[in-house]
């Protein structure tokens, strides 16, 4: 997501390399850039406007210190600018109420079904909740399946009525269920329409005052550029929602909708939607956000994601094998299990700073990990305990059962050499005589 933007944006930046200080004239060039940098993103054009105009008020006012350039200090000047832009610092979910209840809005087709189950998983995983998802979709053909089987992948029970055609009183009874059987949550997924219309501003309404939720999301996917904002817009006079949904943020989207929806609501974005998976869900954090934009990266989030999979009783087990020259092909492949828990390939590269705009026109095979994976489990025990036994007809047989070549299965077998020898070295040398371990 933003790639076009943050390749424009440094473009734009490299206008001020070279000049000795701030000006009317250069800081107006660079600007000017910006400015097309952002519509092109697909930007509201009074929120680039304004952007671009605060920008240049408070270049004009800086001093430029002789140890910075002025180009680095427009980049922390737009940094600033746009960590404000998307609403300044993160905005916690309200979990008040027993059971809090969280009601979701939103046009059909925005992943409204898929993210009510999302942020339920979430919330039983992260917080400790128990939540109950209520099926208030009517309309929508197997929108009720959907949403069941949403909840059976991750364990979370969903209240439904068959034949019941009231989303009213339905939500009313989940809630009365959800008391009954000690739930402390309830997420309400509401039912879509093509387009806003004055029959499903009515039902939301009415939802809304029978059941007086805690928290109104907005769920709206991010592909659909200004027509996003225009909706929230529609949505927010309506319900005054507390808070905006992006999904989709992974697919080819210019990005504009996350930079333009703050500002022309005045809501906050409170999560985003990064991949089809259950776990591919994020809190939002403007600053971290701006930090992506401008291709610094974002390791907070990248180390947080690594604590959420490692915990330190698997990291001192991994440390102690190893110490031991231990370290095997199944405790190889348990680090690339971990790995892939993390979430999409490109996504993570993204985060650390400067290898997003490497990989830019690189393709990143989300199954790249597959063939390694079928390599090993195609060897017996004794053979991932112990990959030195692996002579040649070993490797042919591994090579058939796994559907690849032996020279794939040598391949393998030296990136687990190279590996190992290579953590020996971390685990063994001076200084360093233990692993990182990422506590929670």
């Amino acid at each position: 997501m933003f790639e076009n933007l943050s390749e424009r944006l440094e473009r734009s930046f490299k206008l001020l390399k070279g000049e000795g200080r701030i000006t009317e004239i250069n800081v107006a060039e660079t600007l000017k850039d910006v400015r097309r940098a952002l519509l092109d993103a697909d930007v509201n054009y009074k929120v680039a406007k304004k952007f671009t105009d605060t920008v240049k008020e408070k270049a004009l006012g800086q001093n430029v210190l002789s140890s910075v350039k002025p180009s680095q200090l427009m980049v922390k000047i737009v940094h600033d600018e746009l960590t404000a832009l998307m609403g300044g610092a993160t905005v916690d979910i309200n979990l008040k109420g027993s059971p809090a209840v969280i009601l979701m809005s939103g046009l059909q087709g925005s992943g409204k079904t898929t993210f009510s189950g999302k942020l339920a998983g979430m919330l039983k995983n992260k917080r400790g909740k128990n939540p109950l998802l209520a099926a208030c979709d009517v309309y929508r053909p197997a929108a009720i399946e959907q949403l069941r089987i949403l909840g059976e992948q991750i364990g979370i029970p969903v209240y439904a009525e068959e034949g019941n055609k009231n989303p009213v009183e339905i939500a009313q009874h989940a809630i009365a269920e959800a008391k009954k059987t000690g739930k402390d949550l309830v997420i309400v997924d509401t039912a879509g329409r093509l387009a806003v219309d004055e029959q499903m501003m009515q039902e939301i309404a009415a939802i809304k005052k029978a059941i007086n939720p805690e928290e109104i999301l907005f769920v709206v996917d991010s592909m659909t550029g200004q027509d996003a904002v225009n909706t929230a817009k529609e949505f927010n006079d309506r319900l005054n929602f507390n808070g905006v949904v992006l999904t989709k943020l992974d697919g080819d989207t210019r990005g504009g909708a996350a930079l333009s929806i703050r500002t022309v609501v005045d809501k906050p974005i409170k999560f985003v939607g990064t991949g089809e998976k259950m776990d591919a869900l994020d809190v939002f954090h403007p600053e971290r956000m701006a930090d992506r934009i401008l291709g610094m990266g974002d390791i907070v989030s990248l180390v947080e994601r690594a604590q959420e999979q490692y915990d330190e009783e698997e990291a001192r087990r991994i440390q102690k094998r190893i110490a031991k020259n231990q370290f095997d092909l199944n405790d190889f492949m348990g680090q690339i299990q971990q790995i892939k828990k993390m979430g999409n390939l490109k996504d993570l590269a993204s985060m650390i700073p400067g290898v997003s705009k490497m990989m830019k026109n690189m393709d990143v095979d989300e199954n790249a990990f597959k063939g390694i994976e079928a390599i090993i489990q195609s060897m017996t025990p004794d053979e991932r305990n112990n990959p030195a036994i692996l002579n040649g007809s070993r490797r042919q047989r591994i090579a058939n059962g796994s559907g690849t070549t032996v020279q794939d299965v040598n391949k393998l077998i030296k990136q687990f050499d190279d590996t190992r020898k290579m953590m020996r070295m971390i685990t063994t040398s001076k200084g360093n005589k233990k692993m990182p371990v990422f506590r929670k």
